[in-house]
């Protein structure tokens, strides 16, 4: 399984969420995209949708009745009700407790001390449990350089 740390510094979730997960199914992936705050699923929703006038990425929400269906699931909870092979993690959560998926993704705001230093523990925890992290920043032009 890879794990994959994603550090934001230039552009905002909501910009770097729809191209990775537009990625993800281009292999043929399902995705999981996990929030700690279940408000922001709403707002995930929303976006998901609307994010560009010619296109939309096909999901929903833990809770539809079609879930388990679903390319791509937001959600609140941990699982893998819709048999995903990538778990994206936007609000925090713990990368060690999660099993059977191809790849791991968290990423985290580098510009919210709180939040990288919630970033450098689950690095740190990620490492001590054996796990193969890679940490990408992004550069000044906004491509994603990989630093460790």
């Amino acid at each position: 399984m890879e794990l994959l740390f994603y550090h934001l510094e230039r552009a905002p979730l909501e910009w770097v969420l729809p191209d990775l997960l537009s990625k993800s199914l281009e292999k043929g992936w399902r995705a999981v995209v996990e929030t700690t705050e279940p408000a922001r699923i709403v707002a995930l929703d929303g976006m998901l949708w609307t994010y560009s006038d010619e296109s939309f990425l096909p999901h929903g929400t833990i809770g539809d009745e079609n879930a388990a269906d679903q390319q791509v699931l937001i959600t609140d909870q941990p699982g893998n009700d819709n048999k995903a092979d990538i778990r994206f993690f936007i609000d925090g959560g713990d990368v060690t407790a999660h099993e059977g998926y191809e790849r791991l993704v968290y990423i985290f705001n580098g510009n919210d001390e709180d939040v990288l230093n919630k970033a450098r523990e689950q690095w740190k925890l990620a490492k001590a449990a054996g796990l193969e992290a890679t940490y990408w920043q992004q550069s000044p032009e906004g491509r994603w350089e990989k630093k460790a």
